[in-house]
């Protein structure tokens, strides 16, 4: 396996937390949540989805699994739900 097929493999695999972490930081962006900082936010919630990605390999053996995805979503949620704050 070459360089760049590794990294769009790792890529790909990571995609379903980016895209969650993205959406809920712009929503985070949108109420001025001010728990922490911008960046601190959304890296927060990629890295949760990343832990629940791999996580999920682990338990099930390969990736792709629905109730991963459904982990991903209530783990990022939650997550974005106690950054929001008050």
């Amino acid at each position: 396996m070459t360089l760049g097929l590794f990294f769009g493999h790792v890529l790909a695999f990571v995609a379903p937390a980016l895209g969650v972490a993205l959406l809920l930081w712009l929503g985070l962006r949108v109420r001025r949540a001010a728990r922490f900082g911008p960046g601190t936010q959304f890296a927060v919630l990629f890295a949760a989805g990343v832990v629940v990605l791999v996580a999920g390999l682990v338990v099930f053996g390969r990736d792709g699994r629905m109730p991963v995805y459904a982990a991903l979503v209530l783990v990022q949620g939650s997550l974005a739900w106690w950054l929001r704050g008050r």
